[in-house]
């Protein structure tokens, strides 16, 4: 599947269809981030039940802590 992850197109395999999947798949499923679907911010609770599609736009923003 062909995405665009924070403007870079990438794809995708197809087992990597929900964002909770797309966590994992770049390991990030133990961080705290905030993730957009096709400018949507999609809710945390969702991120099992949010299905991924072919030309999505997805934004990953994640927390960077420092002083």
């Amino acid at each position: 599947m062909k995405v665009v992850i924070n403007g870079n197109a990438m794809e995708l395999p197809d087992t990597v269809n929900l964002v909770s999947l797309l966590l994992e798949h770049f390991n990030l499923e133990e961080k705290v981030v905030i993730i957009e679907q096709n400018q949507q911010i999609i809710d945390k609770n969702l991120h099992a039940e949010t299905i991924l599609s072919d030309g999505d736009r997805i934004e990953i923003v994640h927390f960077v802590g420092g002083g």
